[in-house]
């Protein structure tokens, strides 16, 4: 069992350094501040409230270390650890926590984890200013994808897509 965790793990190491060889990853840039970790959460807990969606809002640095966190309302206890791990994995990785969950998919692979090095499921979203990621946001508490829609709203806060 813990063999086929090992090699589960490797292989989603390994698709993730692939895909980073094809793509370059954007670079770190300097710490999201608290006036901008609000911004995110507060265009996040927007988006979530208008879908009245009951989430966790996780703001991390560039090195995944916690720098703001909401919980609304009804939002189930398990969803706290979750959106930090999302963000997390975002910050580490330098991409969105989806793209695991795509890799795995695409390699017929179905693999949960709930540790690092990776959280393949979508929710969490690097920060990104002049093209450089300063944190990451992580959403959970409803379906992944809608916990994706969430995170992007908070991410755009501070660079909208174009």
């Amino acid at each position: 069992m813990t063999r086929t965790l090992l090699t589960l793990i490797a292989l989603t190491l390994t698709m993730s350094a692939s895909a980073d060889a094809q793509q370059p990853l954007p670079e770190y840039g300097p710490e999201i501040t608290i006036e901008q970790a609000k911004k995110v959460a507060a265009a996040a807990e927007a988006e979530a409230k208008k879908q009245k969606w009951p989430v966790a809002i996780t703001i991390v640095d560039t090195h995944g270390d916690l720098v703001l966190f909401e919980k609304l309302d009804q939002t189930q206890y398990g969803s706290i650890e979750i959106s930090m791990e999302k963000a997390k994995t975002a910050a580490h990785f330098r991409k969105p926590s989806k793209a695991f969950e795509d890799q795995i998919a695409q390699a017929g692979q179905f693999l949960r984890l709930t540790r690092h090095p990776a959280i393949p499921i979508e929710g969490g979203v690097p920060i990104t200013v002049d093209g450089k990621i300063i944190g990451a946001i992580g959403v959970s508490g409803v379906k992944s994808n809608e916990d994706g829609i969430v995170a992007q709203a908070g991410a755009d806060a501070l660079s909208p897509k174009k």
